[in-house]
C-alpha cells in the first residue's frame, strides 16, 4: 500500500493504529529465532525483537516489551514491511527508513506506512525512538549474515 494522503492527522492515526494495536508484539521463543535486547539509556524504551530466517527470507518478525508510540509503532511497521522478504530486500527497506529519519535521500515507495515518521527529523529528540527496534533488526539481520 502506497501512501498518498500525508495529511498529519492521518499519519498520526497511523501510528496510533500500530501503537495501539501492534500486529506483531509478542515473542515466540523458538529455538532456531534471533534475538536481540534494546534498551534506551534516556526514556522507557524496552524492547526485546526476534527473527526467524530460513533460506535467506525472513518467516517472522516479533517484538515484544515497553515503549512510547514512536518506538512501538515503528518496530510493529517495520516487521510488517520485512516479513516474507530477503534479507536483502529487508535491508535496502530499513536503510531506506533510516535516509529518511535521518534527512537524507530515500525511495518513499519502499517505505509504506513507513512515511508516517516522515516529520521525525524536524523531532530529534524522538529519533532514538524512531530507530531503536530498527537498528535491533539491523543487528540482527548483518548476524545472521556473518
Amino acid at each position: 500500500m502506497n501512501i498518498d494522503n500525508k495529511d498529519p492527522l492521518y499519519l498520526r492515526q497511523i501510528i496510533m493504529d500500530h501503537y495501539s494495536n501492534p500486529r506483531h508484539k509478542g515473542l515466540t521463543k523458538q529455538a532456531d529465532t534471533l534475538y536481540i535486547h534494546q534498551a534506551s539509556d534516556s526514556c522507557i524504551d524496552d524492547l526485546q525483537l526476534e527473527l526467524l530466517i530460513k533460506n535467506d527470507v525472513i518467516t517472522n518478525a516479533r517484538f515484544d516489551g515497553v515503549g512510547c508510540a514512536i518506538s512501538t509503532s515503528t518496530t510493529d511497521i517495520i516487521a510488517d514491511l520485512i516479513i516474507n522478504k530477503s534479507v536483502s530486500t529487508a535491508m535496502k527497506i530499513i536503510e531506506n527508513y533510516l535516509a529518511m529519519i535521518y534527512a537524507k535521500p530515500y525511495q518513499e515507495e519502499l517505505l509504506d506506512e513507513l512515511v508516517a515518521f516522515t516529520n521525525i527529523p524536524k523531532q530529534p529528540n524522538r529519533i532514538k525512538c524512531a530507530t531503536i527496534g530498527v537498528n535491533g533488526y539491523v543487528k540482527l539481520l548483518t548476524t545472521e549474515k556473518q
